[in-house]
C-alpha cells in the first residue's frame, strides 16, 4: 500500500481513523469482559490528560473534525465477522475466551455520549456512563486525537515531499528490525495502537515486524489488525482496573486490599500467559511485599514505569524469596521502550527471566526530525479513569511523573501503600 498517495490523494478524508469497534487494544476486550462480570453498575467517569502540555491540541485540531470522528466512532458497531472472530478464536490456547453473556451484549453496543469543550489552546475530552461502556472509549478516543494531529502537520505537504517523508519513516522502522533481528531468542510485540501515528501506518509496522522479524514478532495488541492479517492478539491487563477498585474502597484497609481484589477475580477468568501481574500502580516493591502466596506461582510481572532494569531485578528478587524459579518466568518490558534499551535489556535478562517485549509509541509513530520543527515528534497523551462512583481515582506508578489524582488523595495512598522516596524519570510517550 503506497500511504503516501493515499494521503495526498484524499487528505485521508475516506479513512474514518477508527473503523471497528475492535481497532483497539486486546487487554481493553479482557478487562471489559471481567468489568461486565464483576463491576457492571459502576459509574465511572474518563478523561483525556495531556502530559505533554507544550502541544497545543487545540490550536493544531479543528473542532469540528474531531466531534466528526468521534461521532463515527459512536455509530460503530460490531460486524458479524468480527464478532465470528472473537467467538470462535483461539486466544491464549483458549477456545471461546469471550463468553456468550458479554458477546451478546458488546454485540448490541454504541459507545455512549461524549462531553468536549475547548480550554484555551487544549481540549478537555470527557466519556460518563457504566464502567463496561465507557471504559472503550479510551483506546479510540487517543488513536483521534493523535491521527488528527498527524494529518494537521502534513496537510499541506506536496506529494513529493510526502512520499519523501514515508519512505524515510519506512526505512527508520527498517533499520530498527534489522538491528532486533540479530538477539537470539528475542520475543517482542507491537503495542503501538493508543499513540500510533495512523491506523495504516499502525497496519504497515506490524507487517514489516512480521516479515523482518518472523517467530520472534509473536503478535500485536490491536484485534482488528491481528484479525485481519492473522496474528496473535496480544495483552493481559492495565492499571485501570486497580484504580477503579482502590476507588471504591470504603476504608484505608479495604483500599490496601484492592489491589490484590483486582487479580482474584482475574485469577477466576484466566490462566497461563495471561496471569501476568501489573505490580506499579501504587508502587513495585511495596505491592510485591505484601502480595499473597498464590501470587507467586502467576506466569509473570510486565514493568510498565519506573527504571526497567531495577524492576525486573526486584521481581527477581521476590519469586526467588517466595521459592519460585525467576527463570521460569516471564518478564514483559513495556514502558516507552526503542531499541537500544530492546537490546540492552534483553541482553541483561536474557537466561535469567523469560523476557518479553512490548513496542509501543516509538514503533507506531517515530517520526521524530522527520519534519521541520519536528511536528510529528510523538508526545504523551493518555485519557484515564478519573473517578468512580464520584470518588476519584489514584495512581502512584514507579514514576512519579507518572503520578495522577487529587493531592490529598494522592498522600493519602503513599501513606496506605508506604510509598517512600521515588526517582522522576522523564515521559517521551
Amino acid at each position: 500500500m503506497d500511504i503516501a498517495t493515499r494521503v495526498y490523494n484524499h487528505k485521508w478524508q475516506i479513512d474514518p481513523i477508527v473503523r471497528s469497534l475492535i481497532d483497539t487494544d486486546f487487554y481493553k476486550l479482557l478487562m471489559c469482559q471481567s468489568v461486565f462480570r464483576n463491576k457492571p453498575d459502576t459509574q465511572v467517569r474518563f478523561s483525556l490528560i495531556n502530559r505533554s502540555t507544550q502541544v497545543p491540541l487545540a490550536n493544531l485540531i479543528d473542532e469540528g473534525e474531531l466531534r466528526e470522528q468521534l461521532d463515527h466512532i459512536r455509530s460503530l458497531s460490531l460486524s458479524r465477522g468480527e464478532s465470528t472472530w472473537l467467538r470462535g478464536n483461539t486466544f491464549y490456547g483458549k477456545r471461546q475466551m469471550f463468553r456468550p453473556d458479554f458477546m451478546e451484549w458488546f454485540e448490541g453496543l454504541r459507545l455512549p455520549p461524549y462531553h468536549l469543550e475547548r480550554h484555551g489552546d487544549q481540549y478537555e475530552l470527557t466519556f460518563e456512563g457504566s464502567w463496561p461502556e465507557v471504559m472503550l472509549w479510551e483506546v479510540p478516543a487517543l488513536a483521534v486525537l493523535m491521527e488528527l494531529r498527524s494529518r494537521a502537520v502534513l496537510d499541506d505537504m506536496g506529494r513529493f515531499e510526502l512520499q519523501v517523508l514515508y519512505a524515510r519513516a519506512m526505512t527508520r522502522v527498517w533499520e530498527k528490525i534489522e538491528d532486533l533481528r540479530g538477539l537470539d531468542g528475542l520475543s517482542i510485540a507491537d503495542f503501538g495502537t493508543r499513540r500510533r501515528h495512523s491506523f495504516l501506518w499502525q497496519d504497515w509496522c506490524v507487517q514489516a515486524m512480521r516479515e523482518g522479524l518472523g517467530a520472534k514478532f509473536t503478535g500485536t495488541s490491536n484485534c482488528l489488525i491481528a484479525m485481519r492479517r492473522e496474528v496473535e492478539a496480544i495483552g493481559t491487563n492495565a492499571h485501570e482496573l486497580p484504580m477503579v477498585y482502590s476507588a471504591l474502597a470504603e476504608d484505608d484497609a479495604a483500599l490496601a486490599q484492592a489491589p490484590y481484589d483486582v487479580l482474584s477475580d482475574w485469577q477466576e477468568e484466566h490462566e497461563g500467559n495471561l496471569r501476568i501481574i501489573l505490580p506499579d500502580t501504587y508502587g513495585t516493591k511495596g505491592f510485591l511485599d505484601k502480595a499473597p502466596d498464590w501470587l507467586a506461582g502467576w506466569t509473570g510481572i510486565r514493568i510498565d514505569s519506573g527504571d526497567p532494569a531495577t524492576g525486573a531485578e526486584t521481581a527477581i528478587d521476590w519469586w526467588q524469596s517466595r521459592g519460585e524459579d525467576p527463570a521460569q518466568k516471564r518478564v514483559i518490558f513495556s514502558d516507552g521502550l526503542d531499541v537500544q534499551q530492546i537490546r540492552d535489556l534483553h541482553v541483561q535478562f536474557s537466561g535469567r527471566v523469560q523476557a518479553t517485549f512490548g513496542w509501543g509509541t516509538l514503533l507506531t509513530n517515530d517520526f521524530r526530525g522527520l519534519v521541520p520543527g519536528d511536528g510529528l515528534a510523538p508526545f504523551s497523551l493518555v485519557c484515564k479513569a478519573v473517578s468512580a462512583n464520584g470518588r476519584p481515582t489514584v495512581k502512584l506508578s514507579d514514576n512519579p511523573e507518572k503520578a495522577m489524582g487529587p493531592a490529598a488523595e494522592i498522600n493519602r495512598y503513599k501513606k496506605v501503600f508506604a510509598v517512600g522516596r521515588q526517582d522522576p524519570i522523564k515521559v517521551i510517550v
